[in-house]
């Protein structure tokens, strides 16, 4: 009998260890066509936001990786520049609301020049169908509600749902969705208002990071 579970023993280690291999190799294969599919979809996120009359230059190159944890939600995320003739127009900027329902919520809000919101999506989440996945745009146009807004303060009390007092719709049966979001955008845009010469000056150096952020936000 020994021998049995001992002999049984190692049959499920073999196949532990080919199940674990398998899933590494299927995530190595996998991994640049993932970053590529999150690219094309960050590009048409990027000019639905910022359209092709607001800049001549590659907004998608044209990208600086920033490390301002409380404000955007990542010890790192990309911030995208519009320029037109060379002059600076709008940021687009990802950031990460960390307390949605059912995990974090990726999304990128542009902010132009004068400091409004000239749009705000999602471009990852884990919220509730039928409830929480209203903050997509395909489902509904709440998103569209922060458009043409600005922050007024670090802690600007209109930015908050209708139940907290605030000037933005909740969801029926899902508040703590739309108020997650809420809260980071407002973080987001305060942040490009108050470093927005400081962010239109930054390095050039988003390339492979910005990828690997991608990747790791659609294995979450």
């Amino acid at each position: 009998m020994l021998k049995n579970m001992q002999k049984n023993g190692l049959i499920l280690g073999a196949f532990a260890i080919a199940a674990t291999s398998l899933v590494v190799a299927t995530q190595y294969l996998t991994a640049d066509r993932i970053a590529e599919q999150q690219r094309s979809e960050l590009l048409r996120t990027l000019n639905a936001l910022i359209p092709a009359a607001q800049h001549d230059n590659d907004l998608y190159a044209d990208c600086s990786l920033i490390a301002a944890p409380e404000a955007l939600g990542a010890p790192q995320q990309p911030v995208y520049r519009s320029r037109l003739q060379g002059q600076a127009n709008a940021l687009a900027i990802r950031a990460t609301a960390t307390d949605g329902y059912s995990g974090n919520i990726h999304f990128l809000v542009a902010v132009n020049r004068n400091g409004q919101v000239q749009g705000v999506r999602v471009l990852q989440h884990r919220e509730t169908p039928g409830l929480g996945d209203k903050i997509e745009l395909k489902k509904s146009d709440w998103i569209l509600s922060f458009d043409g807004e600005r922050v007024r303060s670090e802690n600007d009390s209109r930015w908050a749902v209708r139940r907290d007092n605030g000037m933005f719709d909740q969801f029926t049966g899902a508040t703590i969705t739309p108020r997650a979001l809420v809260n980071a955008v407002r973080k987001a845009v305060w942040y490009a208002q108050e470093n927005s010469q400081e962010l239109f000056r930054a390095p050039t150096n988003c390339y492979a990071e910005s990828a690997e952020i991608m990747v790791a936000e659609f294995a979450e």
